[in-house]
């Protein structure tokens, strides 16, 4: 089969119009590769509409979606799981946040398997690139080999893979990562200090409002899709030719 394009798509946040006009712009055919970067669920006004469209893209579309998990795909994993668990803690995490317990709710079985199978990261071998959701912390060493080592780690192993989610800004003086707030004025965000040890990094979490975050070994598709920015898609050739795809949303309410 005749090699495709690799489409990166930002973080959707539950703007299901504006994933259905960019996929619209986009047109993806057979042999192309379809990544979202992550967040398709929460702070937008259709979460459940969005994660359908995507369930169906990856069932019934001639092409391969592959869903990169993002923050807010973990945080309603572990949703799910606590309610099994640990009810307490779920009822902890569901006062915190109300939309939570409704997303889940409104999920279909067929939903919830989909986000179960997203992946913490997805290599594209033909052009040397790595997608995460958040990022690299400056002192990572080694990454892993495969989807399935990671699935294997436990304990402080996969608290540390954990922080690919979750990576903005790193310690000026050792790289490591920074909890969100905790980064001092000389602290630099992630990609800036990024070396390109383990490929050029296509990344979101971080939203650029005016335009994709480019960086000499990095670059954010995130821009803002949920709060008046953009939905944005890096669309990338066969022949390695780069180009940004882009449609205009405006903020809703969450549903």
């Amino acid at each position: 089969m005749k090699k495709g394009r690799h489409i990166f798509v930002g973080d959707v946040h539950g703007m299901s119009e504006a994933l259905r006009s960019l996929l619209e712009e986009l047109k993806p055919v057979e042999g192309d590769e379809l990544v979202f970067v992550g967040d398709l669920l929460d702070k937008g006004p259709d979460s459940v509409g969005v994660v359908g469209m995507v369930r169906e893209l990856s069932e019934d579309g001639p092409f391969e979606v592959v869903l990169v998990e993002g923050n807010h795909e973990d945080k309603h994993r572990r949703y799910r799981r606590n309610l099994s668990v640990r009810p307490a803690v779920a009822a902890e995490q569901a006062e915190r946040s109300p939309a939570l317990a409704a997303i889940s709710e409104a999920l279909s079985p067929e939903d919830v398997a989909f986000l179960d199978s997203a992946v913490l990261f997805h290599r594209v071998l033909d052009h040397g690139m790595l997608v995460v959701h958040g990022g690299i912390p400056g002192d990572m060493l080694e990454f892993p080999a495969t989807v399935e080592e990671v699935a294997a780690l436990t304990g402080k192993a996969k608290r540390r893979a954990s922080l690919l989610l979750r990576t903005r800004f790193v310690s000026a003086e050792g790289g490591e990562f920074l909890k969100l707030g905790a980064a001092d004025p000389g602290d630099p965000f992630w990609a800036e200090a990024y070396d390109g040890r383990f490929g050029h990094v296509v990344f979101g979490h971080e939203p650029f409002m005016s335009g994709p975050g480019l960086f000499p070994n990095a670059t954010g598709v995130d821009t803002g899709a949920v709060s008046g920015g953009s939905l944005t898609a890096l669309v990338v050739q066969a022949s390695g030719e780069q180009a940004f795809v882009s449609v205009p949303t405006r903020p809703e309410s969450a549903k």
